[in-house]
């Protein structure tokens, strides 16, 4: 399996690898900095540059739903090395942060508004929550509140809690409908200071106030008990 460096470190933005397995248009590597789709977050791009100094594009990341290997995708009809191949791996360092910025954010949404999660996304410059919710919240105190905690400049830290742990815990699970992935002993938590800790396999930002302001935008009814809550950056 693939070495997954970016859950340890958000930051990192290139490595050097090896070219493990190519099955079509599909690269895995030995290890990583990209984050495969999952959890709401989309996967990354970026290149991979070969010793003789050519690169290949990677258009996105994702892992196969059988295999669970995570694939780096070229565009069909790139001329692809052989296995073996050593490479420098590199991310799309500003669309990645810009991806982090935004799923702090979410997180202290989610802080913000006393409901179970039924859905989500996270994209570069809006992102939304579900909310098993059966009335809307009032917008200017949502955004107040998760502005004051951006301001204050909290630690955003990356932990771990044992399956058992959880399951005696399951309060720490917000979302309805997907479970973090469990099995293996332990299970990967982000805590946001004093305001969230949940499990999260996602990247972050080390401190509240590498997010800046945000604002909310929309708040949608998409059911009797749903409330769709869309944030943006405010600059």
């Amino acid at each position: 399996m693939t070495q997954e460096l970016f859950r340890n470190d958000s930051y990192l933005k290139e490595c050097d690898a090896t070219i493990k397995d190519i099955k079509n248009n599909a690269i895995t590597l030995d290890q990583t900095v990209f984050y495969p789709t999952g959890g709401g977050q989309p996967g990354d791009s970026g290149i991979l540059t070969l010793e003789d100094g050519r690169t290949i594009t990677i258009a996105n990341t994702i892992k196969d739903r059988d295999t669970g290997a995570l694939l780096h995708l070229v565009e069909e009809g790139t001329p692809l090395p052989s296995i073996g191949t050593s490479v420098k791996a590199k991310i799309d360092w500003d669309r990645r942060y810009q991806l982090m910025r935004m799923h702090t954010a979410l997180h202290l949404l989610c802080s913000k508004v006393d409901a179970a999660v039924s859905g989500g996304s996270i994209g570069l410059n809006k992102s939304r929550l579900d909310f098993d919710l059966p009335e809307s919240p009032d917008k200017e105190a949502l955004a107040a509140a998760i502005n004051a905690e951006i301001a204050a400049d909290k630690p955003v830290e990356i932990g771990a809690i044992t399956d058992n742990e959880l399951n005696e815990n399951p309060d720490l699970i917000r979302t309805m409908s997907v479970k973090p992935p469990m099995g293996q002993g332990s299970v990967r938590t982000i805590r946001v200071s004093d305001v969230d800790y949940q499990p999260c396999g996602g990247t972050h930002v080390k401190s509240t106030g590498e997010i800046g302001p945000i604002r909310i935008g929309k708040i949608e009814k998409k059911g009797k008990q749903n409330r769709r809550i869309n944030i943006h950056f405010a600059e």
